[in-house]
């Protein structure tokens, strides 16, 4: 098997593991988003930090990485609250697909951040794609829908924790310990509002937040996995196949029917990132 077959393996099922932690957060019920994004992260750095111990490496950031990490958890954690948000008062596909705004957001912050040029036929595309979330959306008089706004910013908080994570990672940063900081940051952030603001829950509620961690960590170390083996113009594509597993999962578990608007918003994005994967192959960007 070829390495980009596994990194493309990879990357489908960290976007099963991504849309599995969603289904497990909306099934925790009516909980703090707060609540349900420090149970998720304290399961995934349990299992980050059982990572380093068995590979025997450090709990110290490398030399003149902590800005980064402070600046990508920090935004990972905007982007984790505003998507738990999203997935209780939206459609899962919905919220699922607003989430993966997150690519052209990074896009947008390379420019600022890694100092990368974005060409004309580029910035096209990423309009096409907001075009596309305006579908999801769904514009009203009233202005716009606060959950699918909060969706977008989630979108908006992933693009640029991820830019970082480029950031990180060109600079030596080891990545399973950005996963470790990232979701000790989220815990350590949230925990004060988990204490004063604590909503007490059932057996249920707290496994599906265990299982919501579980997934959110194999997610994290597929895609951590699937860049080891092929960049990133190769397979990111591939990363949207979360939309199909999520509209799926959200049909045959809680009988949920995306929209006719909301279809065509899916295929719109999930179109321009195609385009965009193909120029970025042809350019060998």
């Amino acid at each position: 098997m070829s390495d980009k077959t596994k990194g493309m393996l990879c990357i489908i099922a960290s976007a099963f593991c991504f849309a599995l932690m969603n289904l497990f957060v909306r099934l925790a019920g009516d909980l703090p988003s707060v609540e349900k994004s420090f149970f998720r992260n304290a399961v995934a750095a349990i299992i980050a930090a059982v990572a380093l111990i068995k590979n025997h490496e450090s709990f110290m950031w490398h030399k003149g990485c902590l800005p980064g990490l402070i600046l990508r958890a920090a935004f990972g954690t905007m982007g984790i609250l505003c998507n738990f948000y999203a997935i209780d008062h939206l459609v899962i596909s919905d919220a699922s697909m607003l989430n993966k705004m997150s690519p052209f957001f990074a896009v947008i912050f390379s420019c600022f951040i890694m100092n990368e040029k974005v060409s004309l036929f580029r910035a096209l595309v990423i309009a096409a794609a907001f075009i596309g979330s305006l579908f999801i959306i769904k514009p009203t008089p009233a202005l716009l829908d606060p959950a699918s706004l909060v969706g977008l910013l989630g979108g908006l908080g992933a693009g640029i924790a991820y830019t970082m994570v480029r950031y990180l990672t060109a600079r030596g940063e080891r990545k399973t310990y950005i996963v470790f900081f990232f979701s000790a940051f989220s815990c350590i952030v949230t925990l004060p509002f988990l204490i004063f603001g604590y909503v007490p829950m059932s057996w249920k509620q707290l496994l599906m937040l265990i299982f919501a961690g579980i997934s959110a960590a194999g997610g994290q170390f597929t895609i951590t996995a699937a860049y080891s083996y092929a960049p990133a113009r190769e397979i990111s594509v591939f990363d949207y196949t979360q939309i199909i597993f999520a509209a799926a999962l959200g049909f045959f578990v809680l009988g949920q029917i995306p929209d006719s608007l909301s279809v065509i918003g899916y295929i719109v994005i999930c179109s321009a990132s195609v385009i965009m994967f193909f120029h970025n192959r042809r350019e060998g960007a």
